[in-house]
């Protein structure tokens, strides 16, 4: 009995810490967004001396939102968009398989002609403002080797769009941003800007080829070379013409067969989700001060559903498109949605993106899976 209460204790100590943490996370990001985020920050150098830039972007297929995406791409206010647009869209691209990864395969080309010192990585499903580069480029000071945009999510129709909109919204940029201001370096390939030079000492692009996630070991090659990472006052816009319930699933369970791949401790994360935290929070008031566990567990929920609008507002820079009712609605859905997501994750370690199946291996490489 005494081991068991022990034990007990422990478990309360623990959900103690995990409460601090997690609200420690909440804050963190909703002041970070309030004082970073869509702000006009001053030029950090003068317009006339930023540096040139090679766009790489992997085309493959046509979304319905495509043109308009790639419209806003030449609409940019930067000294050398016309140069970079002539030099990174030849009329004939042969794409050569230089590894499992397609989208470093899709890239090879355009990144062994690239002029300038600076790369940016942009997928083509983001669309962006006309001084997004400038933005950009503005936070690549002399140390700093890789400038990232919060991924975040266009207004569009449907409750699919909702959904996505929520997302990345409320619990992605929680995590994403709590990791960065700690030191953590945590970087989606969605919109890179990043030095060539130092991708080069790493092998360049084709050293990565043989991983899924090639943005968390590109990141993590910079990183090792002893260059900082900067995040934009713009967000990485995605506006997908193609979405839908089913395809958010897939996208959240391959990301969380990634991150279970390539670092293991991700096997706790259920644990930072509201109702899982909600629960251990409120067993560990109950046993510590003998709260009752269901009031603690609808308080704790709403001042999360709460404090989750607050930053859902303060990244999309005013109210959301949609209707308090629909966020509510598409809240509890998504995080409804995470044990099973989770669970998916763990069931089958393959993965489906863009046309092919991969066999992912432990340290983050993979296989690709062939019909036979």
């Amino acid at each position: 009995m005494a081991l068991l209460e022990l034990a007990m204790q422990g478990f309360s100590i623990f959900g103690f810490i995990l409460f601090i943490v997690l609200w420690f996370m909440h804050f963190m990001s909703i002041i970070y967004v309030r004082l970073h985020l869509n702000k006009k920050s001053g030029d950090k150098q003068p317009y006339s001396k930023l540096a040139g830039v090679s766009l790489l972007k992997p085309l493959k297929g046509v979304d319905p939102n495509l043109v308009s995406n790639l419209e806003t791409f030449f609409e940019l206010d930067y000294p050398k968009t016309t140069n970079i647009c002539k030099e990174n869209v030849p009329p004939h691209i042969q794409i050569s398989k230089v590894g499992i990864n397609p989208k470093i395969n899709n890239l090879m080309p355009g990144y062994e002609g690239a002029k300038y010192d600076l790369v940016w990585i942009c997928d083509s499903g983001i669309r962006v403002m006309p001084d997004t580069l400038t933005d950009m480029a503005s936070h690549m000071t002399e140390k700093v080797g890789l400038v990232h945009g919060l991924p975040y999510v266009a207004d569009r129709q449907g409750f699919a769009a909702t959904l996505e909109q929520v997302y990345f919204g409320t619990s992605h940029p929680r995590s994403y941003i709590s990791a960065n201001v700690t030191g953590i370096k945590c970087v989606t390939g969605m919109s890179c800007l990043m030095r060539k030079d130092v991708l080069d000492q790493a092998g360049g692009l084709i050293a990565f080829a043989q991983y899924i996630a090639e943005d968390y070991f590109m990141a993590k090659a910079i990183a090792d070379r002893g260059w900082k990472f900067s995040m934009a006052t713009q967000v990485a816009m995605q506006n997908s013409g193609s979405y839908s319930i089913a395809q958010f699933q897939s996208r959240m369970i391959r990301w969380a067969k990634l991150r279970i791949n390539m670092l293991p401790a991700t096997i706790i994360e259920p644990i930072s989700e509201c109702f899982v935290a909600s629960l251990i929070i409120g067993w560990s008031a109950h046993h510590m001060f003998r709260w009752d566990i269901m009031v603690f567990f609808m308080c704790h929920c709403l001042a999360w559903f709460i404090c989750d609008y607050i930053q859902l507002r303060g990244i999309q820079g005013g109210a959301p498109c949609f209707s308090k009712l629909d966020y509510a609605v598409a809240w509890f859905i998504r995080e409804s949605m995470t044990i099973q997501i989770f669970l998916s994750a763990l069931w089958d370690p393959t993965i489906s993106w863009r046309t092919g199946r991969y066999r992912l291996r432990c340290g983050g490489t993979a296989e690709e899976i062939l019909d036979v």
